[in-house]
């Protein structure tokens, strides 16, 4: 009854603000809610309204006292990202822009697919969600729309976290992802490992068995290879999938084509801490490789791609470049990606072409740049 009673006064003085309460996991929000004089359960319904409920104001929690969402809307304020622009492919896919508190955007794209039998029945759906860390990107990568932005600002983790539940929301998709695929890949704009710390604590959150329930292995980070991340980010106890952004197989070309290289220590190093890193039973590593005609699409690029992997249980995306305006490349033919994939089979390397989803809205992969942003 006291602790009733403590939640229905005012907020102690030396109460703070809070950080962004969607980047919090429910013993973070149990020891705010302490700063209020609250049980600690309060924390874990703060946890799950956010998180699996998906309310979208403190008002929306029946469960608390109206006094306690007072305090909350006064010391805790959030809002999930604003869909400021939506862009519709003919294949389904979505690219969202979306506006943060701050008036700064980023991008977000909702990419449905669907597996069907041999008689055209449809089996299950699956459903991928591209969500970015940083609003635009400090690497500058030469053949990708994102670099020509720049770094604007690091995400924080409840700005990541409000992305996927933006789009769950949009799409209908329950916690615990309602009996679809719901996969997750966070390679949108920026690179996910120069803002480390804000985009493991949205992984935890969005992981956690009382918010939206993500499995970690339907979770790829991707990285242009900062390589003591890729360590760090090994040694993690709950950990998604690894994919690195290789683009290259000699140091000359990679440093051309991907500026960090030799401050990262070049392939050398990338590839010791790739083979360093510690795989689960089932798991391959990730190498994804963007196909640039005449650049890094020939077959002795394909023979030394597999020579860098020998003895590495990895397999490589194959990406054909995606055009973007005033980007001084071409993509690949058809035949040249085919044989591509065929030399690194042969040499006992999986290869998959990655087929391109929402080209036409600039969604695809290396293209998120804010074109044709139309404001709703």
């Amino acid at each position: 009854m006291e602790s009733r009673r403590a939640e229905l006064r005012t907020a102690p003085q030396h109460a703070e603000a809070w950080e962004d309460p969607l980047g919090l996991m429910p013993d973070d929000l149990a020891a705010r809610a302490g700063e209020f004089g609250w049980p600690r359960f309060r924390g874990r319904q703060i946890f799950n309204a956010l998180q699996a409920q998906r309310v979208q104001s403190w008002d929306e929690i029946a469960a608390l006292p109206q006094r306690a969402r007072q305090h909350l809307a006064a010391m805790a304020p959030w809002s999930w990202p604003a869909v400021a622009g939506r862009f519709a492919a003919a294949d389904g896919t979505v690219r969202y822009l979306l506006r943060l508190g701050d008036g700064e955007t980023v991008e977000a794209v909702y990419l449905p697919d669907e597996i069907f039998d041999a008689e055209g029945r449809a089996l299950r759906r699956r459903t991928t969600f591209c969500i970015s860390t940083q609003a635009g990107c400090p690497v500058n990568c030469q053949f990708c729309m994102t670099a020509r932005l720049g770094l604007k600002r690091s995400l924080t983790a409840g700005e990541i976290v409000g992305q996927v539940l933006r789009l769950m929301h949009e799409h209908g998709i329950a916690a615990g992802a309602g009996g679809e695929r719901l996969n997750l890949v966070y390679m949108g704009m920026g690179e996910p490992f120069l803002n480390y710390a804000a985009v493991m604590q949205s992984v935890r959150v969005l992981t956690h068995g009382a918010g939206a329930g993500l499995s970690p292995r339907r979770i790829t980070i991707s990285t242009s290879g900062i390589v003591d991340k890729i360590a760090r980010f090994g040694a993690e106890p709950n950990r998604p999938r690894l994919a690195i952004s290789l683009n290259a197989t000699t140091d000359e070309l990679r440093q051309r084509l991907m500026p960090l290289n030799r401050a990262q220590g070049g392939l050398a190093a990338l590839a010791a801490a790739a083979r360093a890193f510690p795989l689960g039973p089932r798991e391959r590593l990730t190498w994804e490789y963007v196909l640039l005609a005449g650049v890094n699409d020939s077959l002795a690029d394909a023979r030394r791609l597999a020579a860098l992997s020998a003895g590495l249980r990895a397999k490589v995306n194959l990406i054909a470049w995606n055009a973007g305006p005033e980007i001084p490349f071409a993509p690949p033919s058809p035949d040249a990606v085919a044989a591509f994939q065929r030399q690194l089979r042969a040499s006992g390397l999986p290869a998959y072409v990655r087929r391109p989803r929402g080209r036409e809205v600039y969604a695809a992969c290396g293209q998120l740049s804010r074109q044709g942003v139309v404001a709703e």
